[in-house]
């Protein structure tokens, strides 16, 4: 299976599979039938097949989905089963919030740095690290060696920052800013984070919803 022959909306659905196998799990649930899940999720069934047979299927004739190895496998096609070191960039509101309140080891990650230019918040503490001042990102991506930055800072700084992180080795990003990374970059792996926008699809629901 190669990353490329699966389409991104078949990607952008895993994790909603994943985390509703989750809460079937704490529920000692063990196993279900597409039409069950699909019920639940309220896509169709064949939707549900689609997508796993992307991946080898998993169900069983008659039987359906074991819960708990259904669960494990999209883990390990999502990279759970790997640890991948990332940093973050900027420690204000956003950032504190999302270090302090993310579980990264559960979904493959480990937070190893939080570089800040504030002297408020350099020296201050962020999910268990130390704040380090920015001007030492360079030295600690040469001798860390991450591979994932999360940008939470002004869209100003986004550009040039991005292009310097590169440049030390980061291959993916974690995007909170409005500027398109892949713009200059279309090699890199980003996921952007727009606040902005999903709560405008929310006023659209709202105000075109028929009550």
């Amino acid at each position: 299976m190669k990353e490329n022959r699966i389409s991104a909306s078949v990607i952008k659905r895993l994790p909603r599979y994943y985390r509703f196998l989750g809460e079937l799990k704490k529920q000692n649930i063990t196993r279900i039938s597409s039409g069950e899940l699909a019920d639940l999720m309220k896509v169709t069934a064949s939707q549900i097949r689609q997508d796993l047979n992307c991946f080898g299927g998993f169900g069983q004739q008659g039987y359906g989905y074991n819960i708990d190895m259904l669960y494990d496998e999209i883990g390990n096609i999502l990279g759970f089963n790997t640890i991948t070191d990332a940093i973050m960039i900027g420690v204000g509101r956003l950032g504190l919030a999302v270090a302090e309140n993310m579980n990264f080891k559960k979904l493959g990650f480990r937070l190893v740095g939080a570089f800040d230019n504030s002297p408020e918040v350099v020296g201050t503490a962020a999910s268990n690290l130390t704040v380090l001042d920015i001007d030492r990102l360079e030295e600690f991506c040469k001798e860390h060696k991450p591979q994932v930055a999360i940008l939470c800072v002004p869209t100003s700084a986004a550009k040039n920052l991005s292009e310097k992180l590169i440049n030390l080795g980061i291959k993916g990003f974690w995007n909170f800013t409005h500027y398109d990374i892949t713009l200059l970059h279309p090699d890199v792996s980003v996921e952007n984070v727009h606040l902005n926008d999903t709560l405008a699809r929310l006023s659209y629901k709202i105000k075109n919803h028929k009550y």
